[in-house]
């Protein structure tokens, strides 16, 4: 069984199954973060929904670039949840099955191509702290400090 974090799932409601893949990256004694301003400003592993046709380590790979613009080596699955939330951008109910993996931020290549995104070094126990969500958190907590 997956975990859930989270508001348990409304009953009546209708939700949509998005899979997406996220990373813990750590590099030299910190973790690479992306901070989103929309629909509202907050911290998040980098990573994001999985594209039809797509593997979770290809989109693993494409959404850590767009959202920080380094790439990553190595990735390792660590565990995987479940969460049930608004997704605004989409105008959608969505459960989301969060695929966390642990890699390694090898370079930058640029500025984030995503608008909104910028890429942050934080330490793990601020980052424990200030990401967006409680899986997210649970899994820094118990891979990264």
């Amino acid at each position: 069984m997956i975990a859930r974090y989270g508001q348990p799932p409304e009953s009546g409601r209708q939700y949509t199954l998005r899979p997406g893949a996220y990373a813990i990256l750590p590099r030299d004694g910190a973790l690479l973060l992306t901070h989103q301003t929309d629909p509202w400003p907050e911290f998040q592993l980098p990573g994001g929904g999985i594209d039809p046709g797509e593997s979770p380590t290809e989109a693993l790979h494409r959404e850590v670039m767009e959202e920080t613009g380094w790439r990553i080596a190595w990735p390792r699955r660590l565990g995987a949840f479940r969460r049930f939330t608004y997704m605004p951008e989409y105008d959608l109910w969505a459960e989301k099955l969060c695929i966390i993996y642990m890699a390694h931020p090898v370079r930058p290549l640029g500025p984030p191509s995503e608008d909104g995104h910028s890429a942050h070094f934080v330490a793990p126990e601020l980052a424990a702290d200030i990401l967006g969500n409680p899986g997210d958190c649970d899994f820094v907590r118990r891979f990264a400090l």
